[in-house]
């Protein structure tokens, strides 16, 4: 017979000891869930009674509704993670998922975790965003930032921006969501925010003309000459990269897919121009670009420009590129960076920082600055008509008609006179002397015979 284990209540408590310690310890399962306590007792028969007392506790939470039953928050999270990371396999970008693992890790199980996915309501939601927004960043972040800033005092609690707090909610949403299916949970709360107002139209970084005019004109001077002799290469690569990302619309990561077998040198028929007809891969899965003429030329530089070719045993081997070949084969961060902090040009007026994301901008708003068809534009670029009127046209001047808006009602001539100052207005009030006078003529006047 084991003596180090016990059991009370028709085996609904059980008494157990653990190694090195010489206390009892009890367990039961109550709202459907197990609980497990120390008793701080040596005696088998004291430490019986803690644990009925402390079992008879538990029941009587249990049915005052103090102790839910049911799955908690941590375990919906797992088992979403566990669904979404299969299931979006190859349709979701791995960064993408390691940022819900993130949100989850570090703010939503810290929170939501302990709790039953019922008392989950649109308050504790609540409480969560006034929790984010007075504590900040987390630990890790925190700790990061200190390591960073080689700073021994404690930074001040910075709240998450708009953008990174709407992402929380979302993983949040989704997790309920997976709860629902799995009948876990009965419905959704409101996970929608109070006391918000419309949010102000943000807009995308771009480059005006003639910003874009001074950061081509540097990147063909840093090309010309470079600052070393090796760098040549480089900076060669970077300035056409500008010149075709602005006259293609590509996003970055549809550009570094970019082989020499996806872009095709044509003449276009409707505009009887040469052009490229580009085959492009990216988030939006395979879809078509037409560029601007101005593209062609960077993309023949490109083509016959050698470079160091990775699959020769010579490594200063120089060959020019295959059709399989990367159209941009590196990423010129570093160098693109510079060249806008030393043009003034990184950030606009708005503060927003510019990237390479930005010459895309710079397509679409010089295409609608044209007068270029919102729909054809969206198509080109493989986005939607709502994201373009919502993040570029409505800050085009020339998206407005003044001759639709400035619209006047038609008058007559005497109101068109009176309005250039030719005839003087006729007064609203006659006098009573010439009142009299009409009256006196209209009675003198013979009246007129009246034929039946």
């Amino acid at each position: 017979m084991d003596t180090t284990r016990h059991s009370i209540f028709d085996n609904k408590v059980q008494l157990y000891m653990r190694p090195l310690t010489p206390h009892w310890h009890c367990a039961c399962t109550v709202a459907g869930k197990q609980r497990r306590a120390t008793t701080k007792e040596e005696s088998l028969a004291r430490a019986k009674d803690v644990a009925r007392d402390w079992y008879l506790g538990l029941l009587g939470k249990y049915r005052a509704g103090e102790l839910k039953e049911g799955k908690t928050f941590k375990e919906a999270a797992a088992r979403f993670i566990d669904e979404f990371e299969t299931i979006t396999q190859g349709q979701r970008s791995p960064i993408y998922v390691e940022g819900h693992k993130y949100r989850i890790n570090n703010h939503l199980n810290p929170f939501f975790g302990n709790m039953i996915l019922s008392e989950i309501t649109a308050g504790t939601v609540q409480d969560y965003r006034i929790h984010r927004m007075k504590t900040g960043m987390s630990r890790v972040d925190q700790l990061r930032k200190k390591v960073a800033d080689d700073t021994r005092s404690e930074s001040k609690p910075r709240p998450p921006a708009r953008s990174t707090l709407h992402q929380e909610i979302v993983c949040l949403r989704q997790i309920l969501k997976t709860a629902n299916r799995h009948n876990w949970l009965d419905r959704l709360p409101n996970l929608s925010a109070p006391f918000q107002g419309s949010t102000k139209i943000s807009h995308r970084a771009w480059f005006s003309l003639e910003e874009y005019r001074k950061l081509y004109k540097a990147t063909q001077k840093r090309a010309n000459s470079p600052p070393k002799p090796r760098w040549r290469w480089e900076c060669e690569q970077l300035h056409d990269f500008v010149l075709f990302m602005a006259n293609t619309g590509l996003r970055p990561d549809e550009a570094y897919r970019l082989q020499f077998r996806d872009v095709e040198i044509v003449e276009d028929e409707a505009t009887a121009e040469t052009i490229l007809e580009i085959q492009v891969r990216g988030k939006r899965g395979v879809g078509y670009c037409k560029s601007m003429p101005n593209a062609v030329l960077p993309f023949t530089r490109l083509r016959d420009r050698e470079r160091r070719m990775p699959t020769t045993q010579d490594a200063k081997h120089m060959a020019v590129p295959g059709p399989t070949s990367l159209v941009f084969p590196k990423r010129h961060h570093e160098l693109f960076n510079d060249i806008l902090e030393k043009q003034d040009l990184k950030t606009d007026r708005e503060g927003q920082c510019r990237t390479a994301y930005s010459l895309r901008h710079t397509y679409i708003c010089f295409r609608l600055m044209e007068g270029a068809d919102i729909y054809q534009i969206a198509k080109n670029c493989r986005t939607s008509v709502e994201m373009i009127e919502k993040y570029y046209a409505s800050h085009i001047k020339t998206m407005l008609d003044a001759a639709a808006i400035n619209v006047r009602k038609k008058r007559g001539a005497r109101a068109v006179e009176e309005e250039d100052g030719i005839t003087a207005p006729t007064p609203k009030t006659k006098s009573k002397g010439r009142i009299k006078e009409r009256v006196e003529t209209r009675r003198a006047a013979p009246k007129a015979e009246t034929r039946w």
